[in-house]
């Protein structure tokens, strides 16, 4: 049967395949349903004939299936027209899109003895986009919801989800389809629970009477009842694009990158200006960033950055460090930058020490602000507005008085250092002062400078561990 898709309405973006309307599997009827994909909502008609012969698509399938079956069906046969007809650009950039991830999930389901198929069930979950997130809440490439993402060890907060990071969630999403199979011992009945959760296809199985996808199928949410003929369609489809004329054009291949480790507060905006690259190009290799900046209280976070700059990275390292991890309550730190070349004397000045200094400020809630709306007034996140007023929420009350760091004008040395390009950082760094903070304590300066405690208290002529607010160290 050829299927006529007629399009009713357009909607936002929604997330790539998402539910279709009730059609039995037995039927013979002409049916009239609807389905959602990409935020196009369509009218489905079934028409006499196929452009696509029944008999080469069961011979294709037979020749495909490995581990997971790879069932004729009807329904199906509607999906693989739906992918040539209606949706051959969302085939062509999933071909030249597959090469970002492919490799990591053939890797990780060797690993786990997974069927190596199960690859394309990213392809209808997400459309390859790790920071993607569906109208339900579920994000990243294999699309958890924030409490199934706690589940299996990614965490989540304002700075950081983990569910973005392709790694972790692929290795979560093979841990729990594992599980998924060993419940059910079947791939078809797995794949369905991972869509709509165990709970309710074991609720199907009771109320239908059988333990096979197609015997359920009538018995399964809407959303639910299409997933496992969408993933054949797309098996198909990334097999036998080309004998249907999709073809990628510009395929899209991995940055290659090396690693940095990150401990404490880091502002990734700063990093990104004097390394020479974009913050997006800083968030497309760790999609699990959410944030511009990491918290004070990160610890080793692994940050990927493009190859081709960790040499000047490596050599520039601590005047980098030093500018980067200066937030609006940190300590003012001098620098003073030796050895480089005369346009460096010139842009700092002889003798200048750059330094940022904060301003305590107070802002009292006004009727209609939110707590984003205030946050961006004075240019700081939300999320050190709260810690600075230790908020367990997001919601400010009118009449409210918040506390707000906010920075002063910089001294003209500080200026210039902030806006040196990668070129004009050079040489090292000779001396830097850390002022303490409340809170600080000599073993987390030491961390947070890459110094050991004996080192600090040696060059700074200490005699204990205890340091009080206000008091000068060199740490470097």
């Amino acid at each position: 049967m050829m299927i006529k898709l007629k399009r009713i309405v357009s909607k936002g973006v929604l997330l790539g395949l998402l539910a279709v309307a009730s059609q039995y599997a037995h039927t013979q009827e002409v049916m009239a349903d609807t389905i959602a994909f990409e935020g196009e909502l369509l009218k489905i008609e079934a028409l006499p004939d196929s452009t696509v012969p029944e008999a080469l698509l069961k011979e294709r399938f037979a020749k495909l299936e490995n581990q997971i079956p790879l069932r004729y069906h009807q329904v199906t046969h509607q999906f693989v027209e739906y992918f040539i007809y209606r949706k051959p650009d969302f085939v062509k950039r999933m071909l030249e899109n597959m090469h970002l991830f492919f490799p990591l999930y053939e890797q990780m389901l060797e690993k786990h003895g997974m069927p190596r198929e199960l690859k394309f069930l990213s392809l209808i979950e997400s459309g390859l986009n790790p920071r993607i997130i569906s109208y339900a809440g579920a994000g990243g490439l294999w699309q958890f919801m924030p409490a199934t993402g706690r589940e299996y060890g990614m965490k989540r907060d304002t700075y950081i989800d983990e569910r973005f990071d392709p790694v972790k969630s692929t290795e979560a999403a093979c841990v729990y389809l594992k599980r998924l199979y060993r419940t059910f011992g079947d791939w078809e009945m797995a794949l369905a629970a991972y869509n709509v959760g165990p709970g309710n296809v074991k609720r199907a199985m009771r109320r239908s009477g059988s333990s096979s996808f197609w015997g359920i199928y009538n018995f399964l949410p809407k959303q639910t009842r299409h997933y496992v003929p969408q993933f054949v369609a797309m098996t198909y489809m990334m097999h036998y694009h080309a004998d249907h004329g999709i073809f990628a054009e510009t395929p899209d291949y991995p940055i290659v990158s090396d690693t940095v480790h990150i401990t404490g507060y880091f502002n990734l905006n700063i990093f990104a200006t004097l390394t020479n690259n974009t913050l997006a190009s800083i968030h497309k290799l760790n999609p699990q960033l959410v944030n511009t900046v990491l918290p004070p209280y990160i610890k080793d976070f692994v940050l990927h950055i493009p190859s081709h700059n960790i040499d000047y990275i490596n050599a520039n390292r601590l005047s980098i460090w030093d500018s980067a991890s200066k937030s609006a309550t940190s300590s003012t730190t001098a620098i003073t930058l030796a050895g480089g070349s005369e346009a460096n004397a010139a842009a700092l000045g002889e003798g200048e020490q750059p330094q940022i200094k904060t301003t305590k400020v107070f802002h009292t809630v006004r009727k209609g602000e939110t707590l984003g709306k205030i946050a961006s007034r004075y240019g700081v996140t939300a999320a050190e507005v709260k810690r600075w007023n230790k908020m367990r929420s997001n919601t400010v009350l009118r009449g409210n008085r918040l506390v707000i760091f906010k920075e002063t004008k910089q001294k003209l040395a500080d200026t210039r250092l902030s806006n040196l390009t990668p070129k004009a950082v050079t040489g090292k760094v000779k001396m830097r002062i850390h002022r303490v903070q409340p809170g600080d304590t000599l073993s987390a300066i030491a961390e947070r400078y890459g110094i050991n405690v004996s080192r600090l208290k040696k060059i700074n002529h200490l005699k204990s561990n205890t340091v009080r607010k206000g008091q000068k160290l060199i740490v470097g």
